[in-house]
């Protein structure tokens, strides 16, 4: 067996390799095109950061079997090509929540007590001791922004220091964390209270530029604002704004819009801030550990087939992994569209499969994985799923009915949230899966590209009102397909867009009086 070593693993991760007479092929720092004959022969190949992996080098890979990131990230790795080669893909998703939890407290520290800013004043011959009052963190409030593995390890840190914890977590039930270790709050809520605001979520469409300059100065005047989690979710031209205008005290950010950090970036010329160059994941720890972590793992999928981690596998048996690979696809898009109807913590699931579908654990694992995506800071795989889903309070159930049904294969997904949402998918012949069943309206809908979801009263010239106002914004319609079939006063309508609508028009569209309901879908697949 052979494994390709694209990027740095440490010793203590290669000896596994060695000690189980698993052939290295360390291709660090060379061309792909240089490495062609290896790619072709080699069983696993292992990566970090440094290394894409694209559809069309995944298709020279004629033997790979398993791809192993040595880290948590995986938008480096095509993950769709990847499951069509019947390839598995694993991370190492918690090898450094330590590391990061803890250079969060580190940046904190930094922030109160002024060390960067001391340090520089000293390198200048300055002695600034009576200028450079800092604060305690005792007694004072933090406001932790998501509740996952890192921010929850984030606020024991905290509490060490008889800090008190806000947390906020749209995702997250209340009666999960005791009254004593924090109080769940709105974000509203949090960034008015806080003393400092720690960020520990996801960047999603949703946290994209969450803190921008009109969150930015509800904060304290007196607050601080760290980022250990994902550039982009702090608007930087706001922070630094705020940051000159001195309507907040300080800011860390240890991750960016763009990497490595822009050098006309206004960060850099702003006062009060603390910027480290991406280094929560980097200590020796964390990064023997995820070499360790990785190299254990793809060893034991080589020799043994164990799954450990897998982002795309839900079971071991290749061939059928091929076989169902139509109906987890269509599990994961009802999934994504389910995440993007559904408002609010998820109280209930109900997936129910009919016909030619009986192996329902993958369908259910299939559907959670894509549900679960955008809710928690982790990343969500066919491994984790069902736990991270009982984390967030969800009752979940996947069922098998022999009950007569008018396809020959159906998937049912019902999700209770604030409000209770079905949709039905089918895979057609030609092994598309398709909407058969939207919040009760019959109608065939293929699942790709950008769609809207519009409800509207059944009346002359609604199509009309919304073709002119997409018109006059320039976005064209591919196709319109409407059902009235539910209710004899209302109709329902997707409509299939070349392109993605900004915010604003659906506004506008929200705006003409006889539509009920808009929401745009934006598909992956």
């Amino acid at each position: 067996m052979k494994v390709i070593i694209s990027d740095p693993i440490s010793e203590d991760g290669l000896r596994i390799f060695k000690d189980n007479n698993i052939e290295i092929v360390n291709t660090n720092g060379k061309n792909i095109d240089e490495s062609l004959s290896d790619i072709k022969t080699a069983d696993g190949w292992i990566i970090r950061s440094g290394t894409t992996l694209d559809s069309k080098i995944i298709d020279k890979a004629d033997n790979l079997t398993v791809i192993g990131r040595a880290g948590v990230g995986i938008d480096n790795i095509d993950i769709s090509a990847a499951t069509r080669r019947g390839i598995v893909v694993m991370n190492t998703p918690d090898a450094n929540t330590i590391s990061a939890a803890e250079h969060t407290m580190a940046l904190i520290l930094a922030l109160s007590r002024n060390v960067s800013t001391g340090h520089n004043g000293l390198s200048k011959g300055e002695w600034n001791r009576h200028s450079l009052i800092g604060s305690e963190l005792h007694g004072k409030i933090i406001g932790v922004v998501g509740l996952g593995k890192i921010g929850r390890e984030v606020i024991k840190r905290c509490r060490a220091f008889n800090m008190q914890v806000l947390g906020y977590d749209p995702f997250i039930p209340e009666d999960i964390f005791r009254e004593d270790e924090l109080k769940i709050c709105n974000l509203e809520y949090l960034i008015k209270k806080s003393d400092y605001i720690t960020l520990h979520i996801p960047l999603t469409n949703d946290t994209n530029n969450l803190f921008d300059y009109e969150n930015l100065i509800k904060m304290k005047k007196e607050a601080r604002i760290i980022n250990v989690a994902r550039g982009g979710i702090i608007n930087e031209a706001d922070l630094s704004k705020v940051l000159k205008e001195k309507k907040i005290t300080g800011a860390a950010l240890d991750v960016f819009e763009s990497e490595p950090l822009d050098s006309d970036s206004p960060l850099l010329s702003s006062p009060n801030i603390i910027l480290t160059p991406h280094l929560g994941a980097s200590t020796k720890e964390a990064k023997k550990g995820v070499s360790i972590s990785i190299c254990n793992q793809v060893k034991n999928f080589l020799i043994n087939e164990e799954l450990d981690n897998a982002i795309n596998m839900p079971f071991k048996n290749f061939a059928h992994l091929k076989e169902m690979a139509p109906f987890l696809q269509l599990s994961e898009l009802l999934g994504d569209i389910h995440s993007q109807v559904s408002d609010g913590p998820i109280k209930k699931i109900d997936i129910n499969c009919y016909g030619s579908i009986k192996d329902t654990k993958p369908i259910g694992l299939s559907f959670l994985r894509s549900l679960l995506q955008n809710r928690v800071p982790e990343r969500v795989n066919y491994i984790n799923a069902d736990a991270l889903s009982k984390e967030l309070g969800m009752e979940v159930s996947i069922n098998f009915s022999t009950s007569d049904s008018n396809y020959s294969n159906l998937i049912s997904a019902t999700v209770l949230s604030d409000k209770k949402v079905q949709l039905d998918g089918s895979v057609f012949d030609d092994n598309l899966p398709r909407l058969v069943n939207i919040f009760g309206y019959k109608m065939e809908v293929n699942l790709s590209g950008t769609l809207l979801f519009v409800q509207n009263d059944d009346v002359p010239g609604v199509i009309g009102k919304v073709g002119t106002l997409l018109g006059d914004n320039k976005i064209n319609i591919a196709a319109y397909l409407l059902s009235r079939e539910k209710n004899r006063n209302l109709a329902f309508a997707v409509i299939r867009l070349d392109d993605t609508v900004e915010p604003n028009i659906i506004d506008m569209l929200n705006s003409i009086k006889e539509l009920k309901f808009v929401r745009q879908i934006n598909l992956k697949h």
